[in-house]
């Protein structure tokens, strides 16, 4: 019988390696190194999840949004969660899953929108640049 890595907590690990748009490779293979799966600043979350785009990693921009916005205050919520849909919502699309893309992508830009209009600090992060650029990304612009 197969078993799940996984923690003292019982939570998954990512001891599986893995490629650069999150799928898991067999073990002993060479993948990307995995992100941190605990939250960094905001300013240091912005310039790392860039970071890992530039590098072609969106899974990995995904999960360092995800890690900030699981430990935000809940008024940046849909700064955070919207970030990280957006990225998950592009590695689906370069996975070749439009539908699951489409579904992501909708929901970020719509937390981001909302998030927006309340007037939140976004940490020196564009977000209708950025928006643009997942959608170029994604081919969906």
């Amino acid at each position: 019988m197969v078993t799940r890595d996984r923690d003292e907590e019982g939570r998954p690990r990512q001891a599986r390696p893995r490629d650069e748009l999150g799928r898991p490779l067999p073990y002993g293979a060479e993948g990307v190194e995995p992100v941190s799966e605990d939250p960094l600043p905001p300013l240091q979350t912005v310039r790392f999840a860039i970071e890992l785009l530039d590098q072609g990693r969106p899974f990995s921009a995904h999960e360092v949004f995800e890690a900030r916005w699981k430990d935000a205050p809940d008024a940046e919520h849909d700064l955070w969660q919207g970030l990280a849909q957006l990225c998950v919502g592009l590695t689906h699309a370069l996975r070749g899953n439009a539908t699951g893309a489409g579904r992501l992508l909708e929901r970020g830009n719509g937390r981001l929108e909302r998030y927006a209009a309340a007037g939140g600090p976004t940490y020196g992060l564009d977000l209708t640049e950025f928006r643009t650029r997942i959608r170029r990304m994604a081919g969906t612009d």
